[in-house]
């Protein structure tokens, strides 16, 4: 059996994830309090215990979802410089969790993720331009037929290609209720507004992606020891330029999930395991490729269920 290993973006947070990794595995631990210390902030304390409107905060929520997906790493056995042989096939991360999986790569240091994810979600958070909303029950092409027309009202985009069925639209304001009303007319059984405070994945975030870049430039960044297939392009990258590239070009390019797991299970992917809190990838895998086996690693009992079997 091929394993890849995949990791949540925002939008999975919630208070209390990872102290009963803190309390059992002196290994999470130790990586709740490294986030602190780089950090120069509670950061395990808001995972622990909220408020649930600061941990939601972009530039929190995403620094303590890389640190709660490292912690279930450490507890589970992984090291930066373990064996080869206990590594999955890929690894892959939605979104923010691209970080997480470059880190479980050996691409780049937590500490240095750390650094990076805590000024992403500060530039993403300074975006205050456009909005968002899910699109349920639509197909790919009438969706982007839908955003080209409503286009001429400002950019709007699929930003989100989560599942079959499970699509998100991202842009200004006007555009993408637009776009919600011809997907309505198209057959979408529902257009929901997504709570954000900007049109993450789309073209208003170039801002964002250009302070970024300033900070991914000169961040120290190794060649992967297991391929990492990419949110822009959806396919397996290791080297230092790439991955650099990538992290630039994701934050205004939609995240090709769909693409990203049918491109690991042709490659004989056959268990994809989800490490990090929710369910929520797990459940795209589901619908992208239903007869792959799926596993959840999100809490201290999944880690001792799991064992040395990730």
């Amino acid at each position: 059996m091929s394993s890849a290993w995949i990791f949540p973006g925002q939008g999975s947070q919630a208070v209390g994830m990872g102290q009963d990794l803190y309390d059992q595995f002196a290994a999470a631990r130790a990586v709740f309090d490294e986030a602190d210390a780089v950090l120069g902030l509670p950061l395990s304390r808001l995972c622990f215990e909220g408020p649930a409107d600061q941990l939601t905060a972009t530039e929190n929520a995403q620094p303590a979802l890389l640190t709660t997906s490292v912690a279930l790493l450490a507890a589970l056995g992984w090291s930066s410089d373990g064996p080869v042989d206990v590594l999955p096939a890929f690894v892959a991360g939605h979104s923010l969790g691209e970080y997480s999986a470059l880190v479980a790569s050996g691409a780049i240091p937590f500490a240095v993720a750390l650094r990076l994810v805590r000024r992403r979600g500060e530039l993403m958070a300074a975006a205050t331009e456009g909005t968002m909303a899910a699109v349920i029950g639509l197909d790919m092409e009438p969706l982007r037929s839908a955003c080209a027309e409503a286009s001429e009202l400002g950019p709007v985009v699929v930003a989100n290609e989560n599942a079959p069925g499970q699509l998100v639209i991202s842009g200004a304001a006007n555009a993408v209720s637009r776009a919600g009303e011809l997907a309505r007319a198209a057959g979408a059984s529902r257009v929901l507004p997504l709570k954000v405070s900007a049109a993450f994945h789309s073209p208003l975030m170039t801002a964002a992606a250009t302070g970024l870049r300033e900070a991914i430039d000169i961040a120290p960044v190794e060649v992967a020891r297991v391929p990492v297939v990419a949110n822009v392009t959806a396919q397996p990258i290791t080297h230092p330029d790439e991955i650099r590239a990538e992290l630039v070009d994701q934050v205004t390019a939609p995240v090709r999930w769909i693409a990203t797991i049918e491109y690991m299970a042709a490659a004989g992917v056959d268990r994809f395991v989800e490490i990090g809190p929710g369910t929520v990838l797990a459940g795209t895998v589901r619908r992208i490729t239903p007869e792959a086996t799926r596993v959840n690693i999100g809490k201290a009992g999944e880690v001792l269920a799991a064992g040395s079997g990730i």
